[in-house]
């Protein structure tokens, strides 16, 4: 998980009553979030610190006591725990995007292929995806790659990433010849050219539902919750390629 750091406020002067917010970001949503928490800067004053990661190392964290505001996760199951455990605040948990895989490559040998056939034939590919363990589109990975059946037969082709991010890494370094990833990141333009690409339907693994939810009490955590909910703050998580809820 990356140390904390500040997104520069883009005001001069902070009102009297401005707070700073420390917002734990799962590390599929850091672009979204850098857009969202600078307009949100602009227009109240309150500063917003980051720290992103994995949401299974942010979720320990926050178990661990980490001075988090607010988490944006990238599943439903960890703000729920955090609201059962009252490590969150009740009532403040909602679904704030909703992401999808692409199966994707940047290797010149893939050029024109079907991507989704080499999953029948891997061979010597090596497939990136997050790890299942701490990150929810690996999990998503892991039950698409089960129910088309080549779960088994993939595990000597699989590399790890620690998050969704390090698994773009490794296939947009081609350190991994295609990558189940999440569409958000892909549309990214200074990404390498796509040689093959394919989006995995939404009915092959459960719903990728992204819930934030408010851990430490302050006008500032709830008045960003509400941004993200507001129609300007859709607008953005869309345009970053995320679903929204109505």
């Amino acid at each position: 998980m990356r140390l904390l750091r500040s997104i520069l406020p883009l005001f001069l002067f902070a009102s009297a009553d401005a707070e700073q917010i420390v917002v734990a970001v799962a590390s599929n949503f850091i672009a979204p979030f850098e857009e969202l928490a600078q307009t949100f800067q602009q227009a109240t004053g309150h500063v917003v610190l980051s720290s992103t990661g994995s949401t299974g190392m942010l979720y320990a964290s926050i178990t661990n006591g980490a001075p988090f505001s607010v988490l944006l996760a990238a599943d439903e199951q960890r703000p729920y725990l955090l609201e059962q455990s009252g490590d969150g605040i009740a009532g403040t948990r909602f679904t704030y995007a909703i992401g999808g895989l692409v199966l994707w490559s940047a290797d010149p040998a893939l050029s024109g292929a079907d991507c989704r056939g080499q999953l029948d034939n891997l061979e010597s590919l090596r497939l990136a995806i997050a790890n299942p363990l701490t990150a929810p589109y690996g999990v998503a990975a892991m039950e698409f790659l089960m129910r088309v059946d080549v779960w088994d037969e993939a595990q000597d082709n699989l590399v790890y990433g620690e998050n969704i991010s390090q698994a773009l890494q490794f296939v947009a370094t081609r350190n991994a010849n295609m990558g189940l990833l999440a569409a958000s990141h892909v549309i990214d333009e200074r990404l390498p050219a796509a040689t093959c690409r394919w989006a995995v339907p939404a009915s092959m693994h459960r719903p990728i539902e992204q819930q934030a939810i408010l851990l430490r009490d302050g006008k500032a955590g709830r008045a960003f919750l509400d941004f993200l909910r507001s129609s300007e703050g859709k607008d953005i998580i869309r345009a970053h390629g995320y679903e929204v809820s109505d």
